[in-house]
């Protein structure tokens, strides 16, 4: 035996660390040795590939499997296995421990320098032909692990039968593994140097996953050969996605926006999501489409922010390839698609990320770093360049396979402060003592110069709830380099200044008013988002106080006045057409509600009908992050709970005023400065019939007259119908 008892116990019992030092071919004094583990083999012989070789027989060294036999000739030799089996079965196979590592020495630098921004086109399963032979290259990151294998439907999920190559400088595994097919199920088995038992783990590379629940198992997949059509789309991204652009943003999850009630109430496929989706979305007039996070979930509650499958969009709705179609479709329809992304934690399950080689490794180990109290999830390790790295590939990943238009990354303050929802004594201090999470800020950062200096026409979105200074400014003035920020203090407070009854708002004014002392400080999005509309929060519709004619009266203002405010906007589903109950994301929408009286129709026109002003006025978008983009004509008159302001285009004499009454009592003969005359049309009123309203009006418009009053030069005198918001413009603008 030309091993060692030790060292066949080892491979045997599936403790061997580095399989290529024994299986595989090998050079010998009188040729060359070849050793393969085929569990369950009753003969294997080694045929050469040499025109007229002969069969080479192998001989047993262990009844579990384990053979070896001498060849002829030198290194390198080029052969297939023949083993047979019970019942006479033969098969002729490739052995994997003959081919030559598939990692460069440049990629493996990059690896360990935690710059390798193409890392998902390195580790992972990657289908591949080397030498002529089909088959998939697995790889994956696992430095503290004693030994790691490929398991899947071809090897029985037999952690013994494909060991991987370690390399370690950096603790990556790699094998190629001739004729595994694409759709072929997959996991890591990983055996730890502490003896600790680990589950089967997923792939955090991989492309897909498994349809049918636990929905656990990787699979591979090809990324390659779609056929894209969106390189108009592509091509005017940058100028489309501009802080000068209209950005109307209509919030998704994929999972109840739409249903199929006749077949057993399903999920709507990718293809299917991306025919309606675009149809809606163009109706509607909304720019984008934001979706919650595709990417694997195993729980479906967890709406995507309980991620394992970084790399692989959502299997219940179809494969990668039918995803971007998705994409495609609308954008040959002219509308963005940006995605949730999370990388503030993820879960604990077994088979994901959480103590993945038997050591914490995408996590910190210290409990203090490592928990989310919220959530119940791990924080990742920022301040590791592998983990980083996987992350920052995971961005450009999204924006480079699958064309998205830009991220919407979650939780962001979770990240930056390191007592985020920690008592003290609960968190570890900075080295500087302080409570700023350093590694993390310096990873958004350096995530913001790369996808805006890869993806110019990309765009980022934080997700952000503090005062955290220039969030949405460039890295190299002393921002985080963020494009635009959610505005969540403009959205708690006119919330919950809509919230109260009519009588009592003039006691809240502030609440509307607030806002423009901080309004430039950053780029803003308006997001009225999924979050507001859970968990007992009541849908939009429902937090509106009075009756149904009321509610949703004021629920038009409140869409009137956002869509005048500066900043971009976001509407969860269903909330443009004044859904009544809550979200829930086992069903669908409630689509019936706009066959049930004005209410929810006219909601559903208005917000189209805004939309379709705010696109097409540059008063209304073109300023949205500028000051000389506002001004007040009036924020005083508490009293009659009424706000008017301006918005301003570049060009002289682009401008459009907006007046809100937020009581239920008409103003006629209300008197607002303007800052010019001339006449103004009505080009919006939210209590118009058309929209549900009663149908008060200014009979199509006013006249500027030269009568100072509110500090502008000229005024008009208006009929402000009760909870509504009216929209004027000059005749000519």
């Amino acid at each position: 035996m030309s091993l060692s008892r030790e060292t066949v116990q080892t491979l045997v019992t599936g403790e061997h660390g580095d399989p290529f030092a024994v299986l595989g071919p090998h050079a010998a004094a009188n040729g060359v040795i070849v050793r393969v583990f085929l569990p369950g083999a009753v003969e294997v012989s080694v045929v050469p590939l040499d025109a007229g070789s002969l069969s080479h027989p192998l001989k047993p060294l262990h009844p579990a499997g384990l053979w070896e036999g001498e060849l002829p000739g030198r290194l390198p030799v080029a052969y297939r296995v023949r083993a047979s089996y019970g019942g006479g079965h033969t098969v002729e196979i490739e052995d994997p421990y003959r081919f030559p590592p598939t990692l460069s020495g440049f990629d493996l630098h990059l690896l360990g320098e935690g710059t390798h921004y193409r890392i998902y086109d390195k580790l992972g399963a990657h289908a591949a032909t080397l030498e002529g032979v089909a088959g998939v290259i697995f790889a994956v990151w696992a430095p503290n692990a004693k030994r790691v294998s490929v398991v899947g439907d071809w090897n029985g999920w037999d952690g013994r039968s494909h060991p991987l190559r370690l390399h370690p400088g950096n603790g990556i595994w790699e094998l190629f593994l001739p004729g595994v097919p694409e759709g072929a199920r997959y996991k890591f088995e990983i055996v730890s140097r502490s003896g600790a038992p680990l589950a089967l783990k997923s792939d955090p590379y991989a492309f897909g996953f498994e349809p049918d629940e636990p929905r656990t198992a990787s699979v591979v997949e090809r990324l390659d050969g779609f056929a894209w059509g969106d390189g108009a789309w592509l091509a005017e991204r940058g100028r489309r996605q501009a802080l000068d652009a209209p950005m109307s943003v209509y919030e998704v999850h994929l999972g109840s926006w739409r249903r199929m009630p006749q077949e057993g109430d399903r999920f709507l496929t990718y293809q299917e999501l991306g025919d309606q989706l675009a149809d809606y979305a163009t109706e509607m007039a909304f720019t984008h489409v934001e979706l919650l996070p595709v990417m694997e979930h195993p729980f479906y509650g967890s709406w995507g922010y309980q991620t394992i499958g970084y790399h692989a969009p959502t299997r219940r709705y179809g494969r990668p390839h039918d995803f971007m179609a998705f994409v495609d479709r609308l954008h040959r329809r002219g509308i963005g698609v940006l995605l949730d992304w999370v990388p503030a934690h993820f879960p604990k399950d077994s088979h994901g990320l959480a103590y993945f080689d038997g050591t914490y490794l995408y996590e910190h180990a210290d409990p203090r770093e490592r928990e989310h109290p919220d959530w119940g999830t791990r924080v990742f390790n920022f301040g590791r360049r592998e983990v980083a790295n996987f992350l920052l590939g995971n961005a450009l990943f999204w924006l480079e396979r699958y064309h998205v238009d830009g991220l919407r990354v979650d939780a962001v303050a979770s990240m930056i402060y390191r007592d985020y929802s920690r008592k003290a004594g609960e968190w570890i201090p900075n080295v500087f003592g302080g409570r700023e999470n350093l590694e993390a800020i310096a990873f958004l950062k350096r995530l913001n110069e790369v996808v805006y200096g890869t993806h110019p026409g990309a765009v980022t979105v934080a997700e952000e709830s503090t005062a955290w200074p220039m969030v949405s400014r460039p890295v190299h003035l002393g921002g985080l380099g963020f494009g635009l920020k959610w505005n969540m203090g403009w959205m708690h407070d006119v919330l919950e200044y809509m919230g109260n009854e009519s009588i009592h708002r003039k006691y809240h004014h502030n609440r509307l008013t607030f806002g423009m002392l901080y309004a430039w400080t950053e780029n803003f999005v308006l997001p009225l988002s999924h979050d507001e509309v859970v968990y007992g929060k009541r849908s939009l519709a429902r937090k509106m106080p009075g009756d149904d004619w009321q509610r949703f009266a004021n629920l038009r203002l409140l869409y009137g006045f956002m869509w005048a405010y500066p900043g971009k906007k976001l509407l969860f589903m269903g909330g443009e057409f004044g859904q009544s109950d809550e979200w829930n994301h086992d069903k669908s929408l409630d689509w019936h509600l706009l066959d049930q009286g004005p209410y929810h129709r006219g909601v559903q026109r208005l917000v189209a009908d805004l939309n379709r002003q705010y696109r097409g006025r540059p008063s209304l978008h073109e300023l949205d992050c500028e000051a000389a983009g506002f001004a007040w004509m009036d924020c005083s008159d508490a009293d009659q709970s009424i706000v008017a302001f301006a918005r301003f285009g570049r060009a002289p004499g682009d401008l459009t005023v907006c007046v809100c009454n937020f009581t239920p009592v008409p103003r006629h003969g209300y008197r607002v400065g303007v800052p010019r005359g001339g006449f103004y049309r009505e080009i919006l009123n939210t209590d118009s019939a058309y929209y549900g309203g009663s149908d008060l009006g200014n009979g199509g418009g006013v006249v500027g007259e030269a009568i100072p009053w509110h500090g502008q030069s000229h005024s008009v005198l208006l009929a402000l119908p009760p909870l509504a918001a009216v929209w004027l413009a000059p005749s000519e603008a």
